[in-house]
């Protein structure tokens, strides 16, 4: 769980929250017809922007902002030179049903078990990197067309809350309910694009820049197994890539 995630969401909305309470309790910024516009609106112009089950899977992506999947390097590091001292010792056929960290790493490990060389291996390993990169951005891709969509529904709704408002001068009591649209369609725009959707891009750009990282360097490290280097030189080459703390940590 990420508590940089839950807190930063529940503390912009709450000091949102409390501005509207200060000002007079949240009745007046509650607005059916503004809701409708605004959430119903973009939900169905967000859904016709993708394929449905992309757009399906990328509300599972979103809850990754909030859970996001743990990829320890310090761990992967510490098994990688354990598989390189077994096969320098033993071979590569004694890699065979050894643990792994994960499924991308145990797939990669399980291809030098079979035989295939580091071209054929750094060939496929890219290729599932690939994948996983295209998969992310089409998820990343939909939750923008929220922080793009939003906003503009949000004008619309405003532009119809107007329509109304001018069609009904003569009647004083219709004018409230219409300003209240048209301005509340632009509050619930700008909410859901800059409260709500925008973070959780930019936490899952970050998280994809960190997974492919990862990645990387378990493809870097079976790579070096293939060539058969010493355990030494691959774990100096992998943690070159973590901060210095734990650059720090691990040579202790």
């Amino acid at each position: 769980m990420d508590l940089a995630s839950i807190i930063g969401f529940i503390g912009a909305c709450g000091m949102i929250a409390g501005a509207m309470i200060t000002g007079g309790g949240l009745g007046p910024f509650i607005d059916t017809p503004s809701l409708l516009i605004v959430g119903g609106g973009t939900f169905f112009a967000v859904m016709y922007t993708a394929p449905l089950p992309t757009f399906l899977g990328s509300f599972g992506a979103m809850s990754k902002a909030f859970l996001p999947p743990v990829k320890k390097k310090p761990e992967m590091i510490e098994r990688m030179v354990e598989l390189a001292g077994i096969a320098r010792k033993d071979g590569m056929m004694a890699l065979d049903g050894q643990e792994c960290p994960d499924k991308f790493f145990e797939k990669g490990l399980q291809l030098l078990v079979d035989g295939a060389d580091e071209s054929k291996l750094i060939d496929q390993m890219k290729k599932e990197l690939k994948a996983m990169k295209s998969r992310h951005e089409a998820n990343q891709n939909c939750i923008k067309a929220w922080v793009d969509l939003a906003p503009a529904m949000g004008m619309i709704g405003t532009l119809i809350g107007l329509v109304l408002m001018l069609g009904n001068m003569s009647d004083p009591k219709a004018i409230g309910p219409a300003m209240a649209v048209a301005l509340l369609t632009t509050l619930y725009g700008a909410f859901f694009a800059n409260v709500v959707f925008a973070p959780i891009v930019t936490k899952l750009e970050g998280y994809t820049a960190d997974e492919v990282l990862y990645r990387e360097m378990v493809i870097e490290g079976l790579k070096s197994i293939a060539r058969g280097e010493s355990p030494r030189n691959i774990q100096d080459a992998l943690v070159s890539n973590l901060p210095p703390k734990l650059q720090a940590q691990m040579a202790g």
